[in-house]
Formats: structure tokens, C-alpha cells, sequence
């Protein structure tokens, strides 16, 4: 049973590179596999969301609100067009049709524009003529507040705009805006430092794990504030963990259990290695842990599937949980049956991608170990089979989690 401790592992500043030579043994830990559930239950009880931000509300979107906020005026603070055409006093447009068409003052507004003093109607262009340049014939009769937003139609004061604990969204921005609001008290954004360990032969690599991890931390409202490519040595990677002025590490590659990776050794040499190894498929080789000054550390595996997927399930969720967002997958999910069976390795919590066949049926698609990144790219969605599973027989009833944000 994996122990979940919320303790740093030392207060103290963190160590000079000079001594961490010393201290990397050049072997990898040995990998003592977890359950999915035991490692997510390290990462939900060592992180908390960050600490407050007095942040522009024009920038804030993804961010989450931690006050209230309540209108300081009605909203509109006037009566307004709703449309486009003619501000009128209503009651002189009685009696107005295409038989008997009405002259009143032409005072044109477009919608949105306050209702000038002295009229409480608008008349919509298509139902009036221009008469001179000053004047124009209504067709139309209007009753007073007809195409006019009334004052506080949208709020009215001290009502609640949008509550404590919103992921801010386009429509909020666009809400608070109009109420006045220019500032926000939102959960800072994570900053996240993406170490790149390199190949052993690096001859033509192109690194295509650290760009999809970084898009993957932006949409969930995570900041990359360095993304760089470490020596596969020990004394290199630790001496980039232990750089201050970031939330949270994610350690891409050199996980596993050669000879030549020391990622695991590297982090237990200047922190907390809480966790290396994981019952997922892909993904077996992630590791959590912490460095000497607190900072969480996220281990991921540089087998690209494998990547994506130690990323979506654990450091995915620890960057959410720091952005004060729901830590859950960001993706939608629905109850389906599946036309054929589902198989999984027992003794493993595995991903499997299925694509919809004909009608709301979905058909599991080769493994990721057979088909890599095409697993994801080829799918509509995935099921996560639990460890103590086999699968699941065809004609069951499945939760797939669609592709596409919540």
C-alpha cells in the first residue's frame, strides 16, 4: 500500500550542484508498481491549488474565480436599442400602418446605444421609410419597451454575476466586462518546467514528446516558463530539478529501467521519490515525487504514448489540481456499448481507444503498444479498463471518454 504524505522532504535551500555527484547513485531505483488509484491518491493529497492573483480580467480565461462577484450597477445601466432603426415616443406611432403611415422625428440608434430622452420605443428600419433627412413614415405601430433592453434587464444590483470556484470562460469575460469588472481574484497559473532528457543517441532526433506535453499543459491552464533538453546523466538532471522558480517539474524520458536512465535516481537523490512504477498500460515507468524544496515532480515516460497518457492521468491532474480546476480528465464521457470485446492484461489499469461504428456503438481499435500515438489520432475516444479487469465482453456497457475539451 503506497503511503501519501504531504510532508516536504527539507526546508532547507536547495543543494549545489557541486554536491550532487556525490549523491546520484548511478543505478535506477528499482520500480515497485503502484495502482493507478494509489498514485492519484498522492497526487490529490500532496497538492493544493496555488495562492491567489489579483489578475487582469482580460487575461484570466481558464483561471478559476475564488470570490463572488456582484453587480455594482444595473446592467444595462440604462434603457437601450436591442436592434437597429428609429428611437420613438411609442405613443405617437399609434394608428401607424402601410395605409395610414405616421411622420415622426428620424433618431437613428444601432443596437446597443442608449435610448435618447424622450423616447422609450424603437422602431426596426424595415418598418419605417426615410421622410427628408430629419423625419421618417412609420408603418408599424409600437408599444412602449418594444426592441429596448430595459435597464437591469441583465442584472440588477448587488445580483450575483458569477460565483467563487468558475473556471472563467469567453461568456464570463464578455458578462464582466459589461458589468465594469476589470480585475479578478483568481488561483495563480501553474508555471511548469518540461525537462527533455535526451537520447543516448541523439543523431536526427526531433523531440515531439515536449511540444504535445506543453500544448497538453496549456489546456489545463498550466504555463510552460521552460521547456529545455538535459544530458542523460545523472548529476545534469538533478541539478535541473533543483532550479527554483516553478510549481510543478515534469521530467520527460529516462524513466525506465536501463542502465542509462536516471530520471528516478536523479529525484530521489535530491527530494522524495514517492512513487516509480505504475499498473497503466502505457505507462508503466512514471514516477511522482517531490524535490528537496517541495516542489512536485512528475516522471514521464519518453516512449511518446506513454507520455501522453502518464501525462493525462497524473500530471495532468497535478496541474489542475494546482490551477484550482476539477482535477478529473478534461474530457467528456458517455455510457455506450461496445460491439466487440475489449481485452486488457489483468494486473494493469489499461487505456484502449475505441472509434463509434454504426449508430452510438464503439469498436476497440488496436492496443497502444501496436499502433503507438495512431491509438489516439485514429480514435474518437478511449475506456480506461480497471486493473482488476480483463476487459470487457462484447454488447457491455462501457464509459468512453470522448475526445474534444469539457
Amino acid at each position: 500500500m503506497l503511503a501519501c504524505s504531504r510532508q516536504v522532504v527539507s526546508k532547507s535551500d536547495p543543494l549545489p550542484v557541486d554536491g550532487l555527484r556525490e549523491m546520484v547513485e548511478p543505478a535506477n531505483p528499482f520500480l515497485n508498481r503502484h495502482s493507478l488509484e494509489a498514485a492519484t491518491a498522492w497526487v490529490d493529497e500532496a497538492l493544493d491549488a496555488l495562492d491567489r492573483q489579483d489578475a487582469p480580467l482580460r487575461t484570466a480565461r481558464g483561471l478559476m474565480l475564488l470570490e463572488d462577484i456582484r453587480a455594482i450597477q444595473p446592467i444595462p445601466a440604462e434603457d437601450r436599442a436591442a436592434v437597429d432603426g428609429f428611437a420613438v415616443q411609442a405613443s405617437a406611432s399609434l394608428g401607424a400602418s402601410v395605409y395610414n403611415p405616421i411622420r415622426l422625428p428620424s433618431i437613428a440608434v444601432a443596437g446597443g446605444d442608449a435610448l435618447p430622452a424622450g423616447t422609450d420605443a424603437v422602431v426596426p428600419r424595415e418598418l419605417a421609410e426615410p421622410n427628408g433627412e430629419s423625419h421618417i413614415e412609420v408603418v408599424e405601430a409600437v408599444a412602449a419597451a418594444d426592441n429596448v433592453e430595459r435597464q437591469g434587464a441583465v442584472a440588477t444590483i448587488e445580483a450575483t454575476l458569477v460565483r467563487a470556484g468558475t473556471r472563467l470562460a469567453a461568456r464570463h469575460i464578455g458578462l464582466l466586462l459589461m458589468a465594469g469588472i476589470s480585475r479578478v481574484a483568481v488561483v495563480r497559473r501553474p508555471r511548469v518546467r518540461v525537462l527533455i532528457i535526451k537520447p543516448t543517441k541523439a543523431g536526427g532526433w526531433v523531440d515531439s514528446n515536449g511540444p504535445m506535453i506543453g500544448a497538453a499543459v496549456e489546456r489545463d491552464g498550466g504555463v510552460i516558463s521552460e521547456s529545455v533538453a538535459v544530458e542523460r546523466s545523472p548529476t545534469a538532471i538533478a541539478a535541473a530539478l533543483v532550479k527554483t522558480g516553478v510549481d510543478i517539474v515534469l521530467v520527460i524520458g529516462g524513466t525506465g529501467r536501463g542502465g542509462d536512465d536516471h530520471a528516478a535516481a536523479a529525484l530521489a537523490a535530491v527530494g522524495q521519490l514517492a512513487v516509480h512504477g505504475v499498473a497503466l498500460l502505457p505507462g508503466e515507468t512514471t514516477g511522482l515525487g517531490q524535490t528537496v524544496g517541495g516542489v512536485p515532480v512528475v516522471l514521464l515516460p519518453g516512449a511518446p504514448a506513454a507520455c501522453l497518457w502518464s501525462y493525462e492521468l497524473l500530471a495532468g491532474r497535478a496541474i489542475r489540481r494546482l490551477g484550482g480546476r476539477h482535477p478529473e480528465l478534461p474530457f467528456r464521457s458517455r455510457e455506450v456499448i461496445t460491439t466487440r470485446k475489449i481485452v486488457s492484461s489483468l494486473g494493469m489499469a489499461e487505456i484502449c481507444p475505441v472509434r463509434f461504428g454504426d449508430g452510438e456503438a464503439v469498436e476497440p481499435l488496436p492496443s497502444f503498444a501496436e499502433i503507438g500515438l495512431m491509438g489516439a489520432v485514429g480514435a474518437d475516444g478511449f475506456v480506461i479498463v480497471p486493473q482488476g479487469s480483463e476487459g470487457f465482453p462484447g454488447g457491455a456497457r462501457i464509459t468512453v471518454h470522448l475526445y474534444g475539451e469539457c
